[in-house]
């Protein structure tokens, strides 16, 4: 039984019970409660039919995110070969020397030499050479130092 039909029923009492709601204080103060009632079981069974129809909007946008994300990535993240990503190599990490924003970069911008931070758009030059010290670096920058 919804709200509005417990209402209802209420209602329905009241009247079969026959209380002058005109003259009588207690009858008056009754028809009042039994008004309010009744418009707070309309106003949730609207907010109930709002927040259904929002959750169904909400996941036909969810399905639509994940075409688009399909469409960009080509394959969704559960699809991952258990052993991690097969791609991870293709992509490095630098920062600008202007801004010290941190940036990604793949194998072709690398290639190519040269870079343009999106961020002030000033250009500089990257390699794939380590630029560490250190003769027992893990940066994983594919050089040789870390075999020696």
């Amino acid at each position: 039984m919804t709200i509005t039909e417990k209402v209802a029923y209420l209602k329905g009492l009241s009247d079969g019970l026959g209380i002058d709601t005109e003259k009588s204080k207690e009858g008056k103060l009754i028809s009042v409660i039994i008004d309010i009632l009744e418009e707070m079981g309309m106003s949730i069974e609207d907010l109930e039919e709002n927040a259904t129809a929002l959750g169904e909007e909400l996941d036909a946008v969810s399905d639509d995110l994940a075409d688009v994300e399909e469409l960009l990535y080509g394959e969704d993240e559960d699809d991952e070969c258990c052993c991690g990503d097969e791609d991870e190599d293709d992509f490095f990490e630098a920062e600008c020397p202007n801004c010290k924003e941190p940036l990604v970069i793949d194998e072709d911008v690398l290639r190519a030499g040269v870079i343009e931070c999106p961020s002030c758009h000033s250009q500089f030059a990257v390699s794939d050479e380590c630029d560490c010290d250190d003769d027992d670096c893990d940066c994983g920058c594919g050089c040789d130092h870390d075999d020696e």
